[in-house]
């Protein structure tokens, strides 16, 4: 990625989406003003509430959204509704065939799932969750102690804040090393470089 270069990245919201899900990973990407313009995108634009309560605004509806070179899909309560939201799905599928990296946080992997452009590649989602998506989506090499797996343009992540260490690791692969250690040391965060740093997948009971 050079200066002159500039991507758009679209998140997608849905009711009861998971807060952190959606703006830790803005919060790294967001402060690549020039080199990346973030949209928040819904079924239709406007205020689309969190499962913690605090609403977030989606600038456009799936009809009127921009094209999106980078695609964020946040977990959250909401996913077990939006896997079944053929609507959503298709546009989610449509629109990460476009896309150069699709990145997932949480249970957002299932909504990914279901689109079936994961089928037979590697991933992983929150540990908590982890048999739900496991046993719902065998088709998928799902990846049980990872804090986040790359296959391809598609990049998942574990539960909610690993979504932050995903975020610099595609920031990485996209501008380099340096861009993301000045993100992570300007936003005091102690980036967890090693995807394979997992201690929730024994927490769990998972390995």
């Amino acid at each position: 990625m050079t200066d002159a270069q500039t991507r758009t990245l679209g998140v997608l919201l849905y009711p009861d989406f998971e807060l952190l899900d959606v703006f830790g990973p803005v919060e790294m990407f967001g402060n690549m003003q020039g080199r990346v313009a973030l949209t928040m995108v819904a079924e239709t634009s406007g205020r689309v509430r969190s499962a913690q309560g605090p609403a977030a605004v989606a600038e456009c509806g799936f009809d009127d959204c921009p094209h999106l070179d980078l695609i964020l899909v946040p977990g959250g309560v909401g996913t077990r509704a939006q896997v079944d939201d053929e609507r959503c799905v298709a546009w989610l599928r449509d629109r990460a065939r476009e896309a150069e990296v699709v990145m997932t946080v949480c249970t957002g992997t299932g909504i990914l799932a279901q689109t079936g452009l994961i089928d037979g590649r590697r991933a992983t989602t929150n540990k908590m969750l982890f048999r739900w998506l496991e046993e719902t989506w065998p088709k998928v090499r799902w990846v049980r102690e990872a804090r986040w797996v790359e296959d391809g343009k598609f990049v998942t992540s574990s539960g909610v804040s690993a979504g932050m260490d995903m975020a610099l690791a595609v920031i990485q692969r996209l501008a380099g090393t340096q861009t993301s250690e000045m993100l992570a040391l300007g936003t005091e965060y102690d980036w967890h470089r090693d995807a394979s740093w997992d201690p929730f997948a024994k927490a769990h009971g998972l390995v």
